[in-house]
């Protein structure tokens, strides 16, 4: 047990590294298309998105989360898992299908039908890949976990560009999407000898576990569906596209951050659940690692937005800055307790994690169509924030409730120096940031500049002046110091 936040933290570099040239990749091909396609366009795929992603949770038993769970599952278990996966691809993939008019309707987009009908195809492309790929996660074997993703990543990547610069239309995700899942069909079965067949033994061992995983995945998707529903239907097309793609661009440098470490850190919490002692010191540390590191990614993101937005977009994308600005903190706010979550899990408190995420759902859903009935998307970009808020208040009582021995005390104490530095990272930006001369790439990299020295000079004060405590800023401090010897 002592070695696993040595193992996790080599585990969640590994990841880290590998997750963020995928999202490299993904970046350009944003950057690309936003030159090539018009916001309306991406519009169009929101809109399209939103249907697909709402079925598919509607059936998704989180069947992946019982097999890791699960420290001896057999074949049957595998067996199982693939064939209830399969079934549901199929189910939403009819679903999708017969909604896809009534889908044009309610956004009122009538090109909407035929883009949504074709990408009912990817579930099943999604239901047929082969179930033993799971094993790079449970397994904690990262690097084919990593070449599995990028692989897929790489051709859906290459696909689209490439029909983007003949078509000049939405149609290029279209066709990138579907051929990014049927590569990564085949080649979930080139990478993993598994070959799972149709049963249904173990239905009633998965389905207990999954049953609640299925109740918590449909309310994370309206979560972080939602907003994008409302601003769908309340706004334009155009203003639809330009607030997705700020929102996938806001929440890079904390979700990019975030994914890779909490898959690492949902098996290693499972292998130490037995030792709640050593399974609380591992959540405070890994959060405190997160928040050192995701809290400041978040606010630097919005303090330079104006720039990063005309330089990689470019001046026809200027209107979506506000949007930025703001999901960038939401992704800060829910950043702080993220590992929480895993924590619960890991300790069977699937319903405890699905009642809370319906609550964060109903609180938000209540404020935007009761009382703002007429909120834009720049307000509805404001509540994500204040209800984002709201529920790491209430979570953290949760979380406190749920691990044996944690105090409030201990989860602020993990926090609290980030959040200071990245205020004083913010006085420095904003306040030093604006007497910089100079073109628009230059200021930008002066303010990013700026922002890091600030709040590493900010945090290793506050830490000093803490006493140096054990914790993430020590831990870190010890791995470079590592790392350093290691060249040397």
């Amino acid at each position: 047990m002592a070695n696993a936040p040595t193992s996790v933290a080599k585990g969640a570099a590994l990841t880290i590294t590998m997750r963020w040239t995928d999202r490299l990749i993904g970046l350009v091909s944003v950057i690309i298309l936003a030159r090539l396609l018009a916001p309306e366009d991406f519009g169009i795929i929101v809109m399209a998105s939103l249907v697909i992603g709402l079925a598919d949770v509607l059936l998704d038993l989180g069947v992946h989360v019982a097999l890791i769970q699960n420290p001896s599952p057999s074949q049957d278990h595998y067996n199982t898992a693939w064939t209830l996966r399969l079934l549901q691809c199929a189910a939403a993939a009819a679903l999708v299908w017969v909604a896809a008019p009534w889908a044009a309707v309610f956004f009122d987009e009538p090109s909407l039908t035929l883009v949504i009908q074709i990408l009912a195809l990817s579930f099943l492309l999604s239901g047929l890949e082969n179930i033993g790929i799971v094993n790079f996660q449970k397994e904690m074997r990262f690097v084919e976990d990593f070449q599995f993703l990028f692989a897929r990543r790489m051709v859906g990547f290459g696909t689209t560009i490439g029909a983007a610069f003949v078509l000049q239309s939405f149609w290029a995700l279209v066709i990138g999407t579907l051929a990014g899942r049927a590569f990564g069909l085949v080649l979930s079965y080139v990478m993993h000898p598994m070959r799972p067949r149709l049963s249904l033994a173990r239905f009633h061992e998965i389905f207990g576990i999954s049953q609640w995983v299925l109740v918590r995945n449909i309310g994370v998707y309206l979560d972080q569906s939602l907003h994008m529903m409302l601003v769908g239907r309340r706004d334009s097309t155009t203003v639809t596209g330009g607030y997705s793609l700020a929102n996938e661009i806001s929440s890079m440098p904390t979700t990019e951050l975030l994914a890779p470490i909490n898959r690492v850190l949902f098996p290693a919490f499972v292998r130490v659940k037995q030792d709640l002692t050593e399974l609380k010191r591992l959540f405070l540390l890994a959060q405190g690692v997160q928040a050192l590191i995701v809290i400041p990614a978040g606010t630097g993101l919005a303090l330079v937005a104006r720039e990063a937005v005309a330089i990689l977009l470019g001046e026809q994308w200027g209107f979506i800055v506000p949007f930025v600005e703001i999901i960038a903190l939401v992704t800060v706010v829910t950043a702080l307790l993220s590992s929480g979550i895993y924590v619960c899990l890991t300790l069977g408190r699937v319903k405890l994690v699905a009642a809370y995420t319906w609550w964060q759902v109903g609180v938000f859903a209540v404020l935007a169509v009761m009382l703002l009935p007429q909120a834009g998307a720049l307000e509805i970009a404001w509540l994500r924030l204040f209800v984002a808020a709201l529920g790491v208040a209430v979570f953290a009582g949760l979380l406190t409730r749920t691990l044996s021995g944690l105090k409030v005390g201990e989860l602020v104490g993990v926090v609290y120096r980030p959040l200071l530095a990245a205020l004083f990272m913010a006085l420095c930006v904003t306040q030093l940031g604006e007497l910089i001369p100079g073109p628009e790439w230059l200021i930008l990299m002066a303010r990013i500049g700026l922002g890091m020295v600030s709040y590493m000079l900010a945090i290793i004060l506050l830490w000093w002046l803490a006493g140096r405590p054990a914790g993430a800023e020590a831990y870190v401090l010890r791995q470079v110091l590592r790392l350093r010897r290691r060249h040397d």
